[in-house]
């Protein structure tokens, strides 16, 4: 399975580094030391080989209430009501 995004990628990067002995796991915070201890080298291997080229920075989170709508999506008009 490929990383999500750029900072997915870099943290598998360094869990791998750790598991490897490459690097020490005392260094690892956050994501990188989670995945270090649920993950498989082999799986941080798949996380860790995906290209950065394609991938957003960050994962954009889901919307957990589709009834909300984002700034963007609730302009307004110069103050008047369409239903009149």
């Amino acid at each position: 399975m490929p990383a999500k995004s750029k900072k997915q990628q870099m943290a598998a990067g360094a869990a791998l580094a750790a598991k490897r002995g490459e690097r020490s796991r005392s260094s690892l915070k956050g994501a990188s030391r989670q995945m270090a201890r649920s993950m498989s080298e082999e799986q941080l291997e798949d996380f860790a080989r995906t290209r950065r080229k394609s991938l957003p920075t960050k994962k954009r989170s889901r919307d957990t209430n589709p009834s909300s709508k984002s700034a963007r999506d609730r302009k307004t008009t110069s103050g008047k009501s369409r239903d009149r």
